[in-house]
């Protein structure tokens, strides 16, 4: 069974599923998403990454197969036809295991993030997964059973280049996720480049060419929007103040904080916040960011 979350945003009992339902358009969006894919099973919605711009719609799968900043905006949605898609985290251990098994394929670069009409097996394998969710009893059972199927169908299907990439060996992104997870688990503290580097084992140098490489951001970068992102949401989601929201994520100036939050978002803290609350007592649709 879905639980619900804040907004439109409702996590289910399998682990990395959500389900994303809003009845109106939402305002602009920012986070850093985790390798994800997202199936489109009604109304629109648009990602971007950088300069990339990619719209789908019902019957569209969206991936993510990489830690990227992101841009999104549901464009299409109505009380009678809400945005409604399903979101499911990639499992890496369940990537490299099938990946083991599964007869090997020419790989060349794919994009990072893409746009393609979602495979049949893949829809399938998402509906018994949320018939599941109904199902508690069968859930321990059955649950891990399906997650690998989706996982290999996807892994077979339209995106599977990209996210064979994930586990590829010799292209360093388990050592870059490690970096990734630690900077998430204690982004508000100082995260030098050497420790982040110890944690991805490899040499400063190295470490700081294959994350930029990896994400589209230096760990200096990374590490300043987790804080931006994470503000943002205990303003808008938590009705903290703009102080008081730069010193939880680790700011010790509220004018550097002022300063890098309009950068990012265009709006100053103080305005964003004000703004956010006038759409929130109107009823206005926002879809929260994802946890960081």
């Amino acid at each position: 069974m879905a639980q619900a979350d804040t907004g439109n945003v409702a996590q289910t009992s399998i682990p990395g599923l959500a389900v994303v339902r809003a009845v109106q358009p939402s305002g602009l969006e920012y986070a850093i998403s985790r390798p994800l894919v997202c199936l489109v099973l009604q109304g629109s919605k648009q990602v971007s990454l950088g300069t990339e711009r990619f719209s789908f719609t019902a019957g569209d799968s969206l991936l993510i197969a990489a830690n990227v900043p992101t841009v999104s905006q549901i464009t299409r949605a109505s009380a009678t036809e809400p945005y409604f898609s399903l979101v499911l985290e990639l499992d890496l251990a369940l990537i490299s295991e099938l990946g083991a098994e599964i007869q090997p394929r020419q790989t060349n670069h794919s994009a990072r993030v893409r746009v393609e009409p979602t495979d049949a097996d893949v829809a399938d394998t998402a509906l018994r997964l949320m018939r599941l969710t109904e199902r508690t009893e069968a859930l321990p059972v059955l649950g891990r059973p399906l997650l690998r199927e989706i996982h290999y169908w996807l892994l077979t299907g339209k995106h599977g280049k990209a996210i064979r990439q994930l586990c590829q060996p010799g292209n360093h992104t388990q050592r870059i996720a490690d970096a990734v997870a630690l900077l998430r688990t204690e982004f508000a503290q100082p995260l030098p480049v050497e420790r982040l580097a110890r944690a991805a084992g490899m040499s400063p140098s190295s470490f700081y060419q294959y994350f930029r490489a990896a994400t589209s951001l230096s760990p200096l970068q990374f590490q300043k929007q987790l804080r931006l992102i994470e503000a943002r949401r205990l303003m808008t989601a938590a009705d903290r103040s703009a102080s008081s929201a730069a010193f939880a994520v680790g700011y010790e100036s509220v004018q550097q904080f002022t300063r890098e939050y309009r950068r990012l978002f265009g709006l100053p803290p103080g305005k964003d916040r004000e703004i956010s609350k006038r759409q929130s007592l109107a009823g206005g649709n926002t879809e929260p960011q994802p946890p960081i």
